[in-house]
């Protein structure tokens, strides 16, 4: 059975953020991740981990000037210096909370711009990353994010970014599978779950239901049968539960619960 992870970035908004560690613990979940841990000194962090036994097993490195509307500088001529400090700062963080990965965002395409400049800029600055992470034990992640959530941005189908990570050769890039906006971009995501994972370079999974990212109980995908998939490829990382509660965490969980229901009664 796939192992889960509640995103406490859109999961437990209902109370403080350091408050729900406990309330994904609760509930059963054994991981977390989120998008930013700045805010926070790790130490603090880290002892709600310990406290509520859960592992964080990702989280986004300094995305750029996130309240003015950057989502992450990774494809920008001009800012390799800011991203390297950022890259920096996110592996001492992914240290002080014992985390194997981290997301890199890598931006949007500036208007006018040359995309050649761009994935160029791209891909040298994933290869800097992971060989900094490399010795610190950390994989580095880049994610195909749909447009219609995040207009402009730079990286947006599977196919390229398995590119990127063969191009570089770097064996801790990897890619993290959103199945949300693999099915919004391109869809026949069971096909492609099938087409990846065998190759070792999917280093997370994330979910939500299809198309308004909600639970993943509604909508166009069947995650039972996804699931059944991904055990069945013999895929053992995380999934991360990354979508917008209909009417808060705990009583939209049903799915969860019936998640491993069906495991208890297949095992």
């Amino acid at each position: 059975m796939p192992r889960f992870a509640a995103n406490l970035s859109m999961l437990y908004v209902e109370h403080d953020f350091l408050d729900r560690f406990a309330a994904a613990a609760a509930d059963g979940f054994g991981a977390v991740e989120y998008l930013f841990p700045y805010a926070h000194p790790g130490a603090e962090l880290a002892a709600r981990l310990a406290g509520h036994g859960l592992q964080q097993v990702l989280f986004n490195a300094p995305p750029g000037q996130w309240e003015a509307g950057e989502r992450g500088i990774a494809c920008l001529p001009g800012r390799q210096g800011e991203f390297r400090s950022s890259v920096l700062t996110a592996l001492d963080y992914a240290a002080a909370l014992h985390c194997p990965r981290v997301h890199v965002m890598a931006g949007l395409a500036p208007a006018g711009a040359e995309r050649a400049a761009l994935r160029g800029t791209y891909v040298e600055n994933l290869a800097w990353a992971a060989g900094q992470a490399a010795g610190r034990g950390v994989d580095v992640l880049m994610e195909p994010i749909n447009t219609r959530d995040i207009p402009g941005y730079f990286l947006n189908h599977q196919a390229e970014a398995h590119a990127i990570v063969a191009e570089t050769g770097a064996p801790n890039l990897k890619v993290q599978m959103d199945l949300y906006h693999c099915q919004v971009v391109e869809g026949d995501v069971t096909t492609k779950l099938r087409q990846y994972l065998p190759t070792g370079r999917v280093g997370h999974i994330q979910i939500a239901g299809v198309p308004d990212r909600q639970e993943p109980d509604r909508g166009e995908l069947n995650h039972p049968h996804l699931f059944e998939v991904i055990d069945a490829l013999g895929w053992d990382g995380w999934i991360g539960c990354e979508y917008r509660p209909r009417a808060g965490t705990s009583a939209g969980l049903g799915w969860f619960r019936a998640a491993y229901s069906r495991s208890a009664a297949v095992g």
